[in-house]
């Protein structure tokens, strides 16, 4: 009994440390930009190859609206935004080394692209930014990355585009939320950036007992230095008085 006794104290001593995990906070600051990762028709479409699985979540989330609040505000004040985006071509076809979901993906030709060099067909293609945040796509606040292959940044070229555009810290969100935003998370962390992820400016899929975005959202409190929704960082960034010259921020 005495056994059972200290075995169940220190089950309940662990999980009450995990209950209370430290908030770092974040400081947006000159040094912050904001990331989207595939904020593009295949998810956020209701025409869209991944919309039955995961236009649940996004409609719940808010995930379009909170995503352009983002683009919105960033442009309002000057903040630099980085998208990252998921684009395959022919080639990609030709892979013999395949995960679960790459090979989904490829099978119902999401995110396809015609082409590498010149964009025949990729207006309103799943590929294809959502039509609202075409407005912002084309601003000089907006650097679209070369493409990821699988779900992190590892294969692209955006912790390049960070360093040197001088930014070492990361406003996170987009899709999908335990797949792309969060491996993103994970380099990003790995690489010595600080990142902070909008946790209603994201979504996951939803399947027969499996919430991918309830899973992400235990990730991003373990990693992430905090955890923002729209509202607190939209405020946050409006407040942001830029002190050293850099944008209008």
């Amino acid at each position: 009994m005495r056994k059972m006794a200290i075995f169940t104290a220190l089950i309940l001593c662990t999980l009450c440390a995990y209950a209370q995990l430290p908030d770092l906070g974040f400081q947006v600051d000159s040094r912050t930009a904001i990331v989207i990762t595939d904020p593009q028709n295949d998810f956020l479409s209701p025409d869209g190859a991944a919309w039955r699985v995961v236009g649940e979540s996004v409609k719940a989330n808010h995930t379009i609206e909170n995503l352009e609040r983002l683009f919105k505000v960033a442009k309002q004040k000057g903040m630099m935004v980085f998208v990252s985006p998921h684009y395959y071509f022919k080639h990609d076809h030709n892979w013999r080394i395949e995960g679960t979901l790459e090979w989904l993906m490829h099978d119902i030709s999401m995110f396809d692209r015609a082409h590498t060099l010149n964009t025949d067909g990729f207006e309103g293609s799943g590929a294809d930014w959502l039509e609202r945040y075409k407005k912002y796509m084309d601003g000089d606040n907006v650097v679209v990355t070369s493409p990821h292959k699988v779900y992190g940044p590892e294969s692209n070229d955006l912790a390049l585009q960070l360093r040197k555009h001088g930014y070492d810290s990361v406003v996170l969100a987009g899709m999908s939320s335990n797949l792309c935003t969060e491996s993103h998370m994970r380099d990003l962390v790995e690489s010595g950036f600080e990142v902070a992820v909008v946790k209603d400016a994201t979504a996951g899929a939803i399947l027969p007992d499996m919430n991918a975005y309830e899973a992400s959202l235990v990730n991003f409190r373990m990693i992430a230095s905090h955890v923002f929704t729209t509202k607190e960082i939209v405020r946050e960034i409006r407040n942001f008085k830029n002190k050293s010259g850099r944008g209008d921020l």
